[in-house]
């Protein structure tokens, strides 16, 4: 995790103004940073509505991947205030790809420049409570609620199946409002039944909310990397090398060579914390040793 940095007196963001698009608190988080790193202004774009271009819940279906809602966001943002900078940000939660049985958070911040259309985005796997339990009308499920951290982090309340017709219920705090809300679901849900889960909305999620956090020093310590050949802010990782050879036959494997650094605004390309070249990798990487 990137540690506090000092404010950085030369750089080519110095003093903008950037707005993010945003209705769910996330600037609280992100002006920080951005101010104590490079003196940027932050505000929030009025009269966005960051729940058309997609939600949680399912009502609004996210269009395109998680970069394309976050550019659209901050394109929004520059849109509604002439700031030099857009910000936007997105985040997605489900199983684990590796651990299919724990729950993983992805979150990814994109800045724009307004004039010149350059992009530094971000992402990073991030802690996170995304949980669900499936309930009746008089069911208890507080060993669920003390797991996500309720009510310091509120819940959804959703049919189970859904069905198009009967209402969602957000940001609950109070267990009496989760059993009406489990009530009225059930009611008019095909099976009977209601799914209550975490809201991930950035404000009603504190366990959320410190991963945007995270994520904002990221591309902070990001932008702080001005490409060698063009200045433009941004240099860092854009691809890996791989390729190192097994110890048992010699044949290249999916492990990491070197990392490859790079510009989006230039073609400017640096190997970065190449291997040994004595280094050979364990022969169960090897597809030829372990197929």
């Amino acid at each position: 995790m990137p540690s506090a940095k000092p404010y950085i007196s030369k750089h080519p963001y110095r003093g903008l103004t950037a707005a993010i698009a945003t209705m769910h608190g996330k600037e609280l988080v992100i002006r920080p940073v951005l101010e104590c790193w490079f003196g940027i202004q932050l505000r929030v774009a009025p009269g966005v509505d960051t729940d058309a271009l997609g939600t949680f819940t399912g009502e609004m279906p996210r269009a395109g991947t998680m970069l394309d809602a976050a550019r659209a966001k901050a394109r929004l943002a520059i849109e509604k205030t002439g700031a030099d900078l857009g910000i936007g940000t997105e985040g997605a939660f489900g199983p684990d790809p590796l651990v299919p049985f724990f729950a993983s958070g992805r979150e990814l911040i994109v800045l724009i420049e307004a004039a010149t259309g350059h992009e530094i985005a971000v992402h990073r796997q991030t802690k996170t409570n995304f949980e669900h339990v499936v309930a009746s009308p008089g069911d208890t499920f507080q060993e669920f609620l003390d797991r996500i951290g309720f009510p310091q982090h509120a819940v959804v309340v959703r049919p189970q199946p859904s069905n198009g017709t009967s209402p969602i219920f957000k940001g609950l705090t109070d267990n009496g409002a989760i059993a009406a809300a489990v009530e009225a679901v059930a009611a008019r849900s095909i099976e009977g039944g209601a799914i209550v889960q975490t809201d991930m909305r950035a404000y009603l999620n504190p366990t959320r909310m410190a991963a945007i956090k995270l994520t904002a020093r990221w591309l902070a310590l990001r932008t702080a990397r001005c490409c060698p050949r063009c200045q433009k802010p941004g240099f860092g990782l854009v691809e890996v090398d791989r390729g190192l050879p097994c110890s048992e036959c010699g044949s290249p494997t999916r492990l990491i060579r070197a990392e490859i650094h790079g510009c989006r605004s230039c073609d400017c390309r640096l190997r970065k914390r190449e291997r040994p070249g004595r280094l050979r990798s364990d022969p169960m990487w090897c597809d030829y040793c372990n197929p």
